[in-house]
């Protein structure tokens, strides 16, 4: 008779595993996206990839900046040379290599309205569309960012966006879009209560606004926050393992239980590698190395244990902190030599991306490769 129940109750288990499973697609892969890069032939001037070395603190005085071009700001050098994200080719080829990575979402920064970032945004969205892929919204610290002008933003991007074929809604969230706020913890818990519990002053619940908000997991003690804000959900953003606690994928899966536990969703974020020396180069101690894509298949595997229903992939194309998955080749400038891929070539971590993501919705934590 124990027996006979105890295999019945695994079975059970494992019926509902596989159900779990089975509801997890391309669109819970979320990748994020940067659109900030310019360039003379396309905007005048060199955007981004001309960036400032910054400054370790107060008493640092480095000002000068990376001219942008043949010598950018950034340890690794894109396949696609300085370009712009105006430039509709390099907008629909993007699109197309994040479609065939198996990724569904991407997630692109935000900034405010009208500016160059924002511009781009219609490009964007109709590229989206046609690759099978759809857009999410991560909104930056801009300047004055409080929860009055988040929900300013957050009603500014759904009338403008929301009504894109191509405008993420999540069939399991009543259809609602997902916002990441980035360094969400600059705002008191208090204040956000406004925005995102039902009955606050500013709340977009129950509103044609009402979304699923999603706030950074930083610093190991913050369930608190996020209990008393409203937010969502959390996600932990950070490629440098262990730079935070958020951070760290031995973490992932108590962050994970007490998500469930507090009917929260957990997004634990995985990235290639990271190294930021070129725009920051006193932050070495932050510098992990790619290892052949051993360091990304790591980071995969823990968070397909830890349960999470969710993965972020920090990033398509975070060239200043070395956290791109688009494709990287051999190049030098002056003195500089920028580091690539190989022997595995320039498209490998769109290779292995895809892998990682085929396991991920099968709920398969595959061996490091």
């Amino acid at each position: 008779m124990y027996t006979r129940i105890l295999v019945v109750f695994i079975s059970l288990l494992t019926m509902q595993a596989v159900a779990q499973h089975d509801t997890r697609s391309k669109n819970d892969v979320f990748c994020f996206y940067y659109n900030w890069y310019g360039n003379p032939a396309h905007d005048g001037r060199y955007i981004h990839w001309a960036h400032p070395v910054l400054r370790s603190g107060p008493s640092d005085t480095t000002t000068r900046s990376l001219p942008g071009g043949s010598d950018i700001a950034a340890n690794f050098y894109p396949a696609s040379g300085a370009y712009s994200s105006l430039d509709r080719d390099i907008v629909k080829q993007h699109m197309q290599m994040i479609s065939e990575a198996g990724i569904g979402v991407i997630v692109v920064t935000w900034w405010t309205r009208n500016d160059f970032m924002d511009k781009g945004i219609p490009l964007i969205l109709d590229a989206a569309a046609a690759a099978g892929i759809k857009v999410a919204f991560h909104i930056e610290p801009f300047q004055g960012r409080n929860a009055a002008t988040t929900r300013n933003a957050i009603e500014y991007i759904m009338d403008t966006y929301g009504s894109h074929t191509a405008f993420y809604r999540s069939a399991s969230h009543r259809n609602r879009p997902f916002f990441f706020i980035y360094d969400s913890y600059l705002t008191d818990a208090g204040e956000w209560a406004g925005l995102l519990q039902p009955g606050g002053a500013l709340s977009i619940r129950n509103s044609k606004y009402d979304a699923v908000m999603i706030g950074l997991w930083v610093k190991e003690h913050e369930t608190a926050f996020f209990k008393q804000s409203g937010f969502d959900g959390m996600y932990t953003y950070f490629a440098s393992a262990g730079f935070t606690y958020g951070a760290t994928p031995d973490n992932w899966k108590s962050m994970q239980q007490w998500s469930v536990a507090n009917k929260k969703l957990f997004i634990p974020c995985v990235g290639p590698g990271y190294i930021d020396t070129r725009v920051r180069p006193w932050n070495d101690r932050n510098t992990k190395h790619r290892e052949g894509g051993a360091y990304y298949s790591r980071m995969f595997r823990k968070a397909i244990e830890s349960g999470a229903p969710c993965i972020g992939i920090t990033s398509f194309n975070e060239w200043h902190e070395g956290t791109q998955i688009e494709p990287a080749v051999p190049f030098e400038a002056r003195e500089f030599k920028y580091l690539d891929y190989e022997p595995q070539g320039p498209d490998h971590y769109l290779k292995l991306t895809k892998r990682w993501i085929q396991d991920f919705i099968q709920g398969l934590p595959k061996q490091e490769i």
